[in-house]
């Protein structure tokens, strides 16, 4: 089973400067950053996975979330995928790159925002190694898999929308004679019509599929679609499952004979979970999780600015406690000692952070005692320092300070080696029973 994480210019400074929180003098975005397969070796996945809704603006859909410059657009479909990513050369020749269309980007719109054939093309020119068909999301997934003429006209269509997109998106990669192999797209609004999808993709003559729709479902959901799809289809047939969110539970899934998966999770908890922002293997097997250090930049972080712009907070008093809760930080880091006088300082800084938000003077009380307790036992434990990748290495105490992206980004990246290696040791676990 391979994990591709999907990218979307996920890349930091190695030569930021985290005491100075700057980079060096004449630094170019992209040019003078590094990939995580740069940063890290092994490379923390098997392959990546890029979608054309971060590349190109879908026309006629406003909020498409596109990160890629009009000329960085064109430099990767001029110089391919691979060279863009930094992804090539004799280490990374072997490994997946994929396409797909990132159906979230214009899941309001009536129809997908790319057509079969603009999606080849895009593919082709990017040289990825496969690609999906154009779908378009169906969200729910009754498990009591009601018959078809029991669900609205909008799920029709995007089930069939997906399907004939699919047809016609395999007959002209075929006429292309296939510059990449072509991974057929799976949507419906139940297991059953799922596994219906499944099968008649086979026959139109896909031999990988590829699961869409799965991050809103719960796991137990996500266990019966592949059991259904698993009963119809062919042993052989390849399954790649699609932002597999539910990445913590892959161990669950191995049975089923995944092929592929691509998942955010690892990298978006460093900075979005409230408090699994820092995983490690635990000895034994399994993942571990750990809240970092919260020690916002005090003249950018909004709650903060707002504070001192409504005269509720001053930037002068906001800066010297941000300064000490780093200091004390870091002399902990280097002595081991002082953890309560180190818990203070940050606590005392977070107060402001909570201050306002959290309803009310006992709310704050709760939620500062609650932050507190999630801080002793990161110190406590020091996990950054019992980790050896690159990253770790590197950062040393910085890679657990939650505070601007090229710290958050590197305990992400952290995050996709420990999340990696999971996946192996899972995998090794099972191939040896």
């Amino acid at each position: 089973m391979k994990f591709l994480y999907s990218d979307t210019q996920d890349y930091v400074d190695p030569a930021y400067d985290f005491l100075g929180d700057r980079n060096p003098p004449g630094h170019k975005r992209y040019w003078d950053d590094q990939y995580a397969h740069e940063l890290m070796d092994p490379a923390p996945y098997d392959g990546l996975l890029v979608s054309m809704s971060a590349v190109r603006q879908a026309e006629g859909v406003a909020n498409s979330k596109v990160r890629y410059s009009t000329s960085e657009e064109q430099r990767m479909l001029r110089d391919g995928a691979r060279k863009f990513l930094r992804y090539g050369g004799p280490k990374f020749k072997d490994n997946m790159l994929m396409g797909d269309c990132g159906a979230f980007a214009y899941v309001e719109h009536p129809r997908p925002a790319y057509s079969p054939m603009e999606v080849m093309e895009f593919y082709t020119d990017a040289c990825f190694t496969h690609g999906c068909s154009p779908d378009h999301i169906i969200f729910d997934c009754d498990t009591s898999n009601p018959p078809r003429s029991a669900m609205p006209p909008g799920v029709h269509d995007r089930y069939d929308i997906t399907q004939a997109n699919a047809r016609e998106f395999l007959k002209i990669t075929e006429a292309e004679d296939w510059p990449f192999e072509p991974l057929g797209a799976i949507q419906g609004w139940s297991p059953q019509s799922m596994a219906q999808a499944a099968v008649d993709l086979e026959k139109m003559g896909y031999r990988y599929l590829a699961v869409g729709g799965l991050v809103p479902l719960k796991v137990e959901v996500i266990h019966q679609v592949l059991k259904e799809l698993r009963l119809v289809i062919k042993p052989e047939t390849h399954i790649h499952l699609l932002g597999f969110a539910k990445a913590d539970t892959i161990h669950e899934f191995t049975g089923y004979g995944v092929t592929s998966f691509d998942s955010t999770s690892p990298l978006l908890a460093a900075f979005k979970d409230a408090k699994k922002n820092y995983y490690l293997e635990k000895p034994g097997g399994g993942l571990d999780y750990y809240a970092a250090v919260r020690i916002p930049q005090a003249l950018e972080n909004p709650r903060l600015m707002q504070g001192i712009k409504e005269g509720r907070f001053s930037s002068e008093a906001l800066q010297k406690m941000e300064r000490l809760a780093l200091d004390a930080m870091r002399a902990y880091h280097r002595t081991g000692k002082a953890l309560d006088s180190t818990l203070d300082a940050i606590t005392e800084y977070q107060h402001f952070l909570i201050k306002g938000n959290a309803g009310g003077d006992a709310a704050e009380a709760k939620a500062l005692v609650k932050q507190r307790d999630l801080i002793r036992r990161t110190l406590e434990e020091k996990p950054w320092q019992r980790c050896g990748c690159d990253i770790c290495k590197q950062a040393g105490v910085e890679v657990i300070i939650f505070r601007a992206s090229n710290r958050n980004k590197r305990r992400g990246m952290h995050n996709l080696g420990v999340y990696h290696r999971h996946v192996q040791r899972t995998l090794d676990k099972r191939s040896s029973k």
